[in-house]
């Protein structure tokens, strides 16, 4: 093993140099690193003596710790994050990955949520970890197609799909169970109320219910696209948590699984990145504000752009022993390809976004056309039956 700091090390950065080597071995092993191993591994010219000398006044410090009193050390969280600290700023990915990265992500589309998810499951399965990512409101959306779902007697689950490939669903209540076949005419008379196409037949009491829910989805969909306080999160891949040796324990997956379940932790997570323009981490003891239990957890985020400003960051979760510089790098070629393509994707299709913010929400008595770009969305105007 290369050393990771100078040649000729004075007495600080030697003992900074066995931290950052001890952990490298550790984090490529998994295994404890006593002295000899790590003397066979970059130190040759220190002695297994001088070796644990230094073991010793490293864990006094808190950087390492024994497990028995015999063994190796193994790193704590202070070591893994003075290691990222160290490794961060010259973490690169080699030519050919960036490369194939980079064309796996570069794509100017419409459908700029659907995007968004598919980096995140990209970069997922290069990680080999939980992601998650904060979006802006992106504008000249339009609902595509609405779907409907039988719960149980009372409950309707409805799925809105848009033309920026956001799906967003909501619980509409009934008096009493529909047959498939009415919900299948109701979801035609949406198709034919947002595309003017194909009006289909239904009985007096469809019809009741179907322009009931019509209007209640539509207001629920305009007031949640106009007005919110939060930015949207997009989360996948927890189960290539199974991928990491140190997640194979019920304990250690469910620290993770409980800040991977808390959208408002990761949103603070995330808002934080954003904000200090840079990539961030936060390891073990570090994700105590966050979640008190994620102490065996870590995660790296970075922001992304548009048009140079920062709208939103993207995250790994991964354990604390993870290969940091790979996810480095892999992280700021991510970060490089979701600003490119999204600036390239608003300025070519002529998008504009919004950031969250509390906004007031107003309609003109005298309008029942709710518009999305040049597509028109109908309320059913009880004063004009046949609009």
């Amino acid at each position: 093993m290369k050393s990771l700091l100078s040649k000729r090390p004075n007495k600080d950065e030697r003992e900074k140099q066995v931290l950052l080597n001890l952990v490298e071995l550790y984090l490529k092993t998994g295994k404890p690193v006593g002295s000899q191993t790590l003397k066979e591994n970059g130190f040759d010219t220190l002695s297994p003596a001088t070796l644990r000398n230094y073991f010793v006044k490293l864990e006094e410090s808190g950087f390492l710790k024994q497990q028995h009193s015999s063994g190796g050390r193994i790193p704590t969280s202070l070591a893994y994050k003075t290691y990222a600290e160290h490794i961060y700023p010259s973490a690169v990915l080699e030519d050919p990955e960036k490369e194939q990265l980079l064309q796996l992500l570069s794509k100017e589309t419409r459908e700029v949520h659907l995007y968004l998810q598919r980096a995140a499951e990209i970069l997922s399965n290069i990680a080999q970890g939980a992601v998650f990512l904060s979006s802006p409101r992106f504008d000249q959306d339009f609902v595509l197609d609405i779907k409907l779902l039988s719960i149980d007697i009372h409950r309707i689950l409805c799925v809105l799909v848009t033309d920026f490939g956001t799906v967003r669903s909501e619980i509409l209540f009934i008096e009493k169970k529909l047959s498939a076949f009415s919900i299948k005419r109701i979801e035609q008379f949406f198709h034919w109320k947002i595309t003017g196409l194909d009006k289909p037949k239904l009985s007096p009491e469809e019809e009741l219910i179907a322009t009931k829910f019509y209007n209640e989805i539509l207001l629920r969909h305009i007031v949640n696209y106009s007005s919110f306080s939060y930015s949207d999160i997009l989360k996948t891949g927890f189960s290539k948590m199974l991928e990491y040796p140190d997640f194979n324990n019920t304990s250690s997956l469910a620290s993770g699984l409980a800040l991977f379940e808390n959208d408002n932790a990761l949103r603070a997570l995330l808002i934080e990145c954003s904000e200090q323009k840079e990539i961030k981490f936060w390891i073990g003891e570090d994700l105590y504000p966050f979640s008190s239990q994620a102490s065996t957890c870590s995660v790296l985020a970075i922001p992304y752009y548009i048009h140079d400003t920062a709208v939103g960051s993207i995250a790994i979760l991964c354990p604390s022993r993870a290969p940091y510089k790979k996810l480095f790098a892999t992280l700021k070629t991510t970060s490089e390809a979701i600003s490119s393509s999204l600036t390239k994707s608003l300025y070519k299709f002529k998008i504009s976004y919004r950031q969250p913010k509390i906004a007031n929400l107003t309609f003109n008595q005298q309008t029942t056309l709710l518009s999305f770009e040049n597509k028109e969305l109908l309320l059913e105007d009880k004063t004009n039956k046949e609009s």
